[in-house]
Parts: C-alpha cells; structure tokens; sequence
C-alpha cells in the first residue's frame, strides 16, 4: 500500500479518536465515532489485497472526517454556524434557507457523492466490469447502503432510553428525516455517476 494512503487512514483514525476527547456528547459520540476505526481497520486490510488509487482513499476518507465531525456533535449541534461567524462568513442557515442544523443532510449527500467513485473503481479494477456499469452499480450500491443504515439506525433507537434514541437519530422533530436523508444520498450518487461520466468522455 502506497505510503500516501496509509497516512491518509492514520490520520483520519487520529481524528476520530480526536474527536472523543471533550466532546459535549461522551455518552452518545462514541457510539457514532468508535466505529470509524473499525471501517478504517477494513478498508487498511482490503487495500493490501485490493489495490486502489489514491483519489477513491482521498474520497472515503473525507467522508469519514465529515461524519467524525457530525458525530462530536451528535449531528444535531454541529456548530457550523459559529464557525461561519468566526471566518467572516455569511450564515449557512440564513443563504440557504435552513430550518434545522443540516449537518446530517450534509453527511448523506456526501456518501451518496464521495462513495461512487471508489465502488466504481473497485468493480472496473477487479471485477473487470465496464466504467459504466461499475458506476450504475455504484449508485445502485449507495441507495441500498443509504436504505439500510436507516433501517439500522430506527432498530438501534428502538432498544435505547427515549432522549438518547431521539438525540441519536437526529430527527429534530421531522417525521420524514430518513426519507430526506436518502434522497440527500442518492442526489450526490447520481451527481458522482454524472460527473464520472463526463469526465470519461472527455478524457
């Protein structure tokens, strides 16, 4: 495995461990971040049997930092707010109109965009399919995938205390948030596909 890749998973290890200490939520946080490192376990083991480039690690590895970040804050207080105050920038919530704190949203959109590219690499490098159904089955992947952690997560809170099963899933009071969360996922698959494509034929 390229030396490049191996930091690229310490160091998002690193900050998933980061991320417990002091963080405003210890009973829930690690519930969301401590499985990160068994992911970054996986993907360290299937790397050195299945070689991969460096721009599908790049990708799957924003997207962990992007869920670390959401799960210190239990996703529902993610202060995305104060940091725009902070750099000078205008307000996320005010420019785009938002109800609720969308880190969540964010984080789905994010898996649906950043996953597509490795999965699809993946199947072209070795399952020997073609760019283009290795895409389609990548986007195919991202809904089923995006379909079953919600299904995970509503069976998770089920047999949690009420406020920790209401503060995990993050609903914030909106009935359709698992629906929101996939078509959010399956937008950034379907974007990803797009974009890979085109890049495709213009290369």
């Amino acid at each position: 495995m390229p030396r490049g890749q191996i930091l690229l998973l310490v160091v998002t290890g690193m900050a998933a461990l980061f991320s417990l200490l002091d963080t405003p939520f210890p009973r829930l946080a690690p519930m969301q971040n401590l499985p990160t490192l068994a992911i970054l376990a996986a993907i360290g083991w299937s790397l050195r049997r299945w070689p991969m480039p460096t721009s599908a690690v790049v990708c799957v590895c924003l997207f962990l930092v992007l869920h670390t970040i959401g799960g210190r804050y239990i996703y529902s207080f993610v202060p995305y707010e104060d940091w725009a105050r902070v750099l000078g920038l205008p307000s996320p919530a005010a420019s785009l109109g938002l109800e609720r704190n969308s880190w969540d949203r964010l984080v789905h959109f994010a898996f649906g965009a950043l996953w597509v590219h490795p999965i699809s690499c993946w199947l072209t490098r070795h399952k020997a399919l073609s760019p283009a159904l290795a895409t389609y089955i990548a986007v195919e992947f991202v809904l089923a995938g995006s379909a079953f952690y919600e299904i995970f997560e509503w069976l998770l809170t089920v047999f949690m205390a009420g406020p920790d099963a209401l503060a995990y899933n993050g609903q914030q009071g909106d009935p359709w948030d698992p629906q929101k969360d996939m078509a959010m996922a399956g937008l950034g698959a379907v974007l990803a596909a797009v974009f890979l494509r085109m890049k495709a034929r213009l290369s």
